[in-house]
């Protein structure tokens, strides 16, 4: 019997009772290779000895410190190394206790700022289908994930959404990427005239979209052209990495990759590795400078941002990460598990796309690979490929609702970026033997 209400309430879960690298022991005596991260969160594996110092070291010093009366050493010894490694102009930290949290300061920010500059009529935001950007109402009304947001969509502000950059499914026939790039831009500024070109405050994507499409970037140039349409209407820019950042990609920020610099910023999950909630909003100066020159303050706050613990735990993954040859190393492992994927799964009927950028790669199931049909939505692949992983000793993170937020199967991984080549080629290999099996059935 248990007290706690779980996710899935009928669910007999195994517990877990240790964690070592990339590997989650339970309690049965079972092992598995953490292939997912959880949920793209712990980038540096379980029991890390650096970071659980650094833990220990700063609950000597003060656990808990309320942020109206005192700032610590951690908060801003992260806050500092996050700046100097963020793109150029980011140069002030909002700190949070994890993803839902930090696009919701994110978008009130976003939202005071017109505030502050004198455009209050300012009201709309603007993000994209088939993503996900938090759990909290105003993410969730944000995020573009349809099953979680169906029951709550009488509750949700009104929120606008434009066509993911999904190339697998959308891009036409005979289209460039050039092309597809600059129609996907054309219809956002399309929805900024709509709505009104003093009316909009934000847009709203992920670099590389998460668990709701499964690890999809965007075609090259993408990005920079909606840069331009923000520009060109004063809408601001916010880019959530919560999933794909923190070196996920093969790069500190995703974005980077992108060459383009949003106004606001959010990141979690990797920031903590797991060993602490936590998560941050990065702000442009000129943001910062609206609230310093004119309120004077953020209208906003929780009881745990700014964590003394969690913000001791980051800085120390952070330092980690920014190490020489590890960003290399995710860059090396994700090729070898991309490669590995096209060579166990390239040929399979029911594999249609296997994608990503460094240590996030989805593959999307379907049904027939030539006209690309999902499966049925009613034999959830995907929760039964989950099943058979986990079965084999390998957790990974399969998602539903792909195409249309009903339809559509997919599987992400995301390993631990300490992940060895003979680790990756385990996860291969027992990924491919539960599609194999699920997929025949």
């Amino acid at each position: 019997m248990t007290r706690i209400l779980h996710r899935s309430i009928a669910a007999a879960l195994p517990r877990a009772v240790s964690g070592q690298g990339v590997h989650i022991g339970d309690a049965e005596g079972r092992s598995y290779i953490d292939g997912s991260g959880g949920a793209a969160v712990s980038c540096l594996g379980h029991g890390n000895a650096e970071i659980l110092e650094a833990m220990r070291g700063q609950m000597d010093r003060i656990a808990y410190a309320h942020t109206s009366f005192f700032t610590t050493d951690a908060a801003e010894s992260l806050a500092e190394r996050l700046v100097g490694l963020a793109p150029e102009g980011l140069d002030y930290v909002y700190l949070v206790s994890g993803g839902s949290e930090a696009v919701e300061a994110a978008l009130k920010m976003a939202r005071q700022y017109f505030v502050e500059i004198g455009q209050p009529q300012r009201r709309h935001i603007i993000a994209r289908r088939q993503s996900y950007h938090g759990n909290t109402i105003g993410a969730l009304a944000a995020g573009g994930n349809a099953w979680r947001r169906a029951q709550f969509q009488p509750i949700l502000p009104e929120t606008h959404h434009v066509s993911p950059c999904y190339a697998y499914r959308d891009q036409r026939e005979g289209e460039t990427t050039e092309d597809y790039a600059a129609r996907l831009a054309a219809e956002l500024e399309a929805r900024i005239l709509e709505l009104g070109s003093d009316q909009v405050i934000a847009f709203v994507a992920e670099p590389v979209v998460g668990a709701t499409l499964g690890a999809v970037p965007a075609v090259p140039g993408y990005f920079r052209r909606i840069r331009e349409v923000c520009d060109r209407y004063g809408v601001l820019l916010i880019l959530d990495e919560v999933m794909c950042g923190m070196g996920r990609t093969g790069s500190i920020f995703a974005c980077s990759a992108e060459g383009v610099r949003p106004d606001l910023i959010t990141i979690a999950k990797g920031l903590g590795a797991g060993y602490q909630p936590i998560g941050a909003v990065m702000l442009s100066r000129d943001i910062y400078r609206a609230f310093a020159d004119g309120s004077g303050l953020f209208q906003h706050g929780h009881t745990y941002i700014g964590h003394p613990v969690a913000a001791a735990a980051a800085d120390k993954v952070v330092e980690i990460l920014s190490r020489p040859g590890m960003m290399e190393h995710v860059q090396a492992m994700g090729e070898r598990l991309q490669s590995g994927l096209d060579a166990a799964l390239g040929q399979s009927p029911h594999v249609g796309d296997i994608r990503g950028r460094g240590l996030f790669r989805g593959i999307e199931l379907v049904a027939d690979k030539d006209n690309k049909t999902p499966f049925d939505p009613a034999r959830r692949i995907h929760a039964r490929i989950k099943k058979e992983a986990m079965a084999r000793g390998l957790l990974c993170y399969p998602m539903g609702g792909t195409i249309d937020g009903v339809h559509g199967d997919h599987v992400l991984l995301a390993p631990p970026y300490i992940v060895q080549p003979d680790e990756i080629d385990q996860i291969v290999d027992r990924l491919a033997g539960a599609i194999a099996t699920v997929t025949a059935e």
